[in-house]
């Protein structure tokens, strides 16, 4: 994708520090990748979401844009300024990195948590050669001396910022990481749940009945993870925990990577991440992602598998009722359940939360009416809502 195609938002001027509004020019710069066509707004759309832009499983990149990543990429908004994070000061294992309520792993950025801050997680796609494709940090910093904000930017980190190489691109990112949490546009909070939880409307019938299969623990049971309740401090939900789940999601044949039978995305335990590769019962594990404005997005689940709402809300509630829907058949006729993992890891994919506790032929917990309510009720989270003016008499 080109960097035109990732144009700033045209919205009024927040008051940003100095290096935020470095961070945005450089958030929106294409000419910082190798193929001078790929920005961090190319593959995260201001007007996305900061989603992905097309419904593609993984986006292209590269030297030549046609490298495939291996993962959905994720919407940045409303993950950036209240993740909890994992630091490196607060434990040395994952043993002591523990959700207070399940034992499971909570809270970092990715769809692995592997990184504490966000000045890190930026810095990933500048190398990756999937994406941006950058060789090294100098040659990153070989072009933020020829970017047109160059002067601005020893301007605001000093003249002979450049002569210290480490010291400069630490810098670069650190401006990223402040225009992230200082803009706005990252945490709107303008959708029409969050005017119906200030009481300033009401939602509608079908909107109700869907947030109350949301809801039901015996049912949906989404809120478990995706919270929808008001915090003790007024704030209004993220629609995430920040704790990871193995949902068993199927292999996705539109990755190239999966073209090799032996390559696995196990999340926690790589090949990304390579910190927990001991910890097997972590194998498969990803991020539950906050649900806000995921009505707007073309593509679901870590590896893109499903590419409508109702697909992956299908999948949700028939997993276990008819496998065959979803699962392709191994070379004994046999289904072969959860297949995006080896074998032996199959056994952490959740099936002791419902409602991914059925069993094949039985009836599941939503019908297609219900799909149709709950995708209606997740259609409120998406921002830009309009509310519709009072009458007057």
């Amino acid at each position: 994708m080109s960097g035109a195609a990732a144009a700033a938002p045209a919205a009024t001027n927040p008051a940003y520090s100095d290096a935020a509004a470095l961070g945005k020019l450089m958030f929106f710069d294409a000419s910082l990748s190798a193929s001078g066509r790929m920005s961090c707004a190319s593959c995260h759309s201001p007007s996305h979401a900061y989603g992905p832009p097309n419904g593609l499983a993984a986006q292209l990149g590269g030297a030549d844009m046609h490298s495939q990543g291996t993962r959905a990429v994720p919407s940045l908004r409303y993950v950036l300024n209240r993740t909890p994070m994992w630091s490196h000061a607060q434990a040395a294992s994952l043993s002591e990195r523990l959700s207070e309520t399940d034992n499971a792993p909570v809270g970092g950025f990715g769809w692995d948590g592997r990184f504490n801050r966000l000045r890190d997680q930026a810095s990933f796609p500048l190398f990756n050669p999937n994406e941006m494709a950058n060789t090294d940090p100098a040659a990153v910093l070989a072009k933020l001396e020829h970017a047109p904000y160059a002067a601005r930017f020893k301007e605001v980190f000093g003249q002979n910022i450049f002569v210290d190489r480490a010291k400069a691109f630490t810098q670069a990112m650190y401006a990223i990481e402040r225009f992230e949490l200082e803009d706005p546009s990252f945490r709107p909070y303008t959708s029409k749940f969050d005017y119906y939880l200030d009481g300033k409307l009401q939602l509608t019938a079908q909107e109700l009945r869907g947030k109350k299969l949301f809801d039901n623990p015996e049912g949906g049971n989404c809120a478990s993870c995706h919270i929808d309740q008001v915090g003790a401090d007024g704030s209004h939900p993220l629609f995430t925990d920040f704790n990871f789940q193995a949902l068993g999601v199927p292999r996705n044949p539109e990755l190239r990577a999966n073209s090799d039978p032996k390559y696995f995305d196990m999340g926690l335990c790589g090949p990304l991440r390579t910190d927990q590769s001991s910890d097997k019962s972590n194998c498969g594990l990803f991020k539950s992602v906050s649900l806000r404005n995921t009505a707007t997005r073309q593509v679901f689940f870590h590896n893109g598998r499903f590419h409508t709402l109702k697909d992956a809300l299908r999948f949700y509630v028939q997993r276990d009722t008819n496998p065959a829907k979803w699962y392709p058949e191994d070379a004994h006729g046999k289904i072969d359940k959860f297949n995006d993992l080896p074998v032996a890891l199959r056994v952490n994919v959740d099936t002791t939360d419902e409602p991914l506790t059925r069993k094949a032929g039985e009836r599941p917990v939503w019908s297609e009416r219900d799909i149709d309510d709950v995708a209606a009720f997740l259609a409120t989270l998406n921002d830009d809502y309009v509310p519709k003016p009072k009458p007057t008499h």
